[in-house]
């Protein structure tokens, strides 16, 4: 297998990382780099599936000309059906469609089957609840569809929202300003928009409001049109925000609400509105409700037994 085209520094990593990651990757193999050459020995089953994905991580480096470790864990992925259980959900989709690309070449895919529902109900649905526990990828899949309807100017505008409810702590506690003290709440949704677009662009959007980052109380008396809107951790919205919330939608928006309803961080006698509005809007039209669970789990394998124990998932 050659790899004139490729800079084999970038391929293998500083320190030969990337090749030892990938020899680690596929055990039953032996694989041997020497120059622009290399020879790759083993399971026919197991040779054919290394070289689709190898195939995939040439063209990155080829066209990106740079690879970093999240890229080369995410183009290798899992092996699909081949890997053991214990390894967490399987990397069906990983050459599949991108949902955006982020700075480096970064690729943001569906990577389970309940994130590519996610997609597809989006795409006919103006409005979809995306209900699972930690690590399912459904803020972070949210947001990519934000982004990449912002980049095929489909909309103008991107508004990604949260209650600002404490879990265990009180804003009071907490220095600076109002702004100061929510943007603590509203980190995880920074950090997926990091992912996705560049650091100057990012904050060319945020400072001209292409992208507005707000507090679910924030919302109040606007209607959102022409806009990408996400309401993040919605367990923690009230009957009477949630329903202030989705009565905001204009005539050219897009909702997604996500929520964990294993955390919700609301008074002990305050009723969560996600569970009110899964239950009254089950049955209209134009909106989809995706259910995640621990086979969607994307973070490390040890999340999937962590909230096994807790009983977040059965």
């Amino acid at each position: 297998m050659s790899i004139e085209q490729i800079n084999p520094a970038v391929l293998w990593g500083p320190n030969n990382d990337h090749f030892e990651i990938i020899k680690k990757q596929y055990p039953k193999l032996k694989i041997v780099a020497r120059g622009n050459e290399v020879k790759v020995l083993g399971d026919d089953h197991e040779l054919n599936i290394f070289q689709e994905k190898f195939a995939h991580l040439l063209e990155h480096v080829e066209k990106f000309e740079n690879l970093s470790i999240t890229d080369l864990e995410r183009i290798l992925g899992s092996k699909a059906s081949d890997t053991a259980s214990d390894n967490g959900p399987t990397d069906k989709f990983a050459s599949g469609e991108v949902i955006v690309f982020g700075p480096n070449g970064v690729m943001v895919k569906a990577r389970t089957a309940n994130q590519r529902k996610m997609v597809d109900c989006i795409n006919k649905s103006d409005i979809l609840f995306a209900i699972g526990p930690a690590g399912t990828g459904k803020t972070y899949t949210a947001v990519a569809l934000a982004v990449r309807a912002l980049k095929n100017k489909d909309i103008k505008r991107i508004i990604l929202t949260r209650p600002a409810v404490e879990a265990g702590e009180n804003l009071g506690f907490l220095p600076g300003d109002l702004k100061e003290k929510i943007d603590p709440y509203l980190r995880p949704l920074y950090d997926a928009l990091d992912d996705m677009i560049p650091a100057e662009k990012l904050k060319m959007y945020l400072e001209n409001r292409t992208i507005e980052i707000a507090p679910l109380a924030f919302m109040r008396g606007r209607t959102l049109d022409n806009c990408f809107v996400i309401l993040d951790e919605a367990q923690n919205a009230t009957d009477m925000q949630l329903k202030m919330f989705l009565t905001r939608m204009g005539p050219s928006a897009k909702f997604i609400v996500t929520g964990d309803v294993t955390q919700i961080d609301l008074p002990k006698k305050q009723q969560s509105g996600l569970h009110t509005a899964l239950r009254i809007l089950t049955d209209i039209k134009g909106i989809e409700i995706v259910y995640l669970s621990g086979e969607d789990v994307v973070r490390h394998k040890l999340v999937r037994k962590i909230l096994e124990a807790y009983g977040d998932i059965q």
